[in-house]
């Protein structure tokens, strides 16, 4: 009985350390995924930023090639 006994706190203790690192990794990936959502999110609305400013800059200031025609 005292074997079966081991053999059960040592398949326990296994199940735990497989579960702790399957946790571990998958936490590694959130953090991965939040920074590059981040980052995608950043860069879009510099782009968004970047062509709107461009666009106004287009209306407030003529071209001078429009203008002699």
């Amino acid at each position: 009985m005292r074997l079966c006994s081991m053999r059960l706190c040592t398949m326990k203790y296994f199940v735990l350390c497989i579960t702790l690192f399957g946790v571990l990794m998958q936490t590694g990936c959130s953090v991965i995924a939040v920074a590059d959502a981040g980052v995608t999110v950043v860069s879009t609305v510099v782009k968004v930023g970047a062509k709107t400013v461009g666009a106004v800059v287009d209306a407030v200031i003529p071209d001078t090639e429009s203008a002699k025609k």
